[in-house]
């Protein structure tokens, strides 16, 4: 073979090689393509359910920009009857003894369910001519612990009102989607002055504690 020849051969060789590297190169960058627009739709897909979750969950919790605030201090203990403000009391001075948490048929003392809220107690009150079965559905939604439910002998604005320290929400229906947001946001929240307190071994109405 003469030297032109192999010349020429070498050329093909290389020539093949650099189309060979070329169509490699573009293979590797429509892959690595392929890749990123996987993890971008990835990234969307999850931000997009993550929203579609919060804005469910908000939903379902109702939206609680209805939702009153006050500005009252903790700690303060008094003797005897306390002539409050708001009706039902949402903070303030109260009395030394904390009421037990739990869902009472008679109305409960002011000065003692005040201390609960300083707690972390949510505390709803209804109108004692509440349907039973409106009750019922009341105590149905409440945790265990840290809650207060008990009928008000006191003028309301509504026929259920919802407390929490510094916090309080008028409702008229005991279906109402923002009871539970209400005590999932500020049941032992950061409102709370005295956090983690003790919510039993407290003051009970032995005869209106139903459970």
């Amino acid at each position: 073979m003469s030297s032109k020849q192999q010349k020429s051969a070498r050329e093909a060789k290389l020539a093949q090689a650099r189309k060979e590297a070329q169509a490699s190169e573009r293979k590797r960058a429509l892959l690595l393509a392929g890749a990123s627009g996987l993890v971008v739709l990835f990234i969307a897909g999850a931000v997009g359910w993550a929203i579609l979750s919060e804005r469910e969950e908000r939903a379902a919790s109702g939206d609680l920009s209805a939702v009153k605030t006050f500005d009252y201090n903790g700690g303060n203990h008094v003797d005897g009857t306390i002539d409050y403000k708001e009706s039902p009391p949402v903070g303030g001075e109260h009395n030394d003894v904390w009421l037990n948490c739990g869902t009472y048929d008679e109305a409960v003392p002011n000065e003692h369910a005040v201390h609960s809220l300083e707690h972390g107690a949510v505390w709803i009150a209804y109108d004692p001519e509440l349907p039973e079965a409106d009750v019922k559905k009341l105590d149905d939604a409440l945790p265990d612990t840290y809650t207060v439910l008990a009928p008000y002998e006191g003028e309301m604005g509504s026929k259920i009102v919802i407390s929490a320290w510094n916090h309080q929400l008028e409702l008229d229906s005991a279906d109402d989607p923002r009871i539970k947001g209400f005590v999932k946001e500020y049941r032992q929240g950061p409102q709370t002055p005295e956090p983690g307190a003790a919510c039993t071994g407290g003051v009970t109405p032995e005869t209106s504690l139903v459970k």
